[in-house]
């Protein structure tokens, strides 16, 4: 399953590079976008909790078509 997790603010290279090593990223106004295969609901729950222990709020999270 591929997932698509927008978060407010733009995090730097380095925060997504090592901070969520298993997606893909881009930058766009005022947003970050983490996007990428997750293998099941463990591994999602996970990313989210990365997300809240890194203090960046999810604005939107949505399962991108196979």
């Amino acid at each position: 399953m591929r997932y698509e997790i927008r978060v407010s603010g733009v995090l730097q290279e380095t925060t997504r590079r090592e901070g969520f090593p298993e997606l893909e990223s881009r930058v766009v106004p005022d947003h970050t976008v983490l996007y990428g295969d997750i293998v099941d609901e463990a591994h999602l729950f996970g990313l989210l909790n990365r997300c809240q222990a890194l203090g960046l709020r999810v604005t939107e999270l949505h399962r991108l078509p196979e």
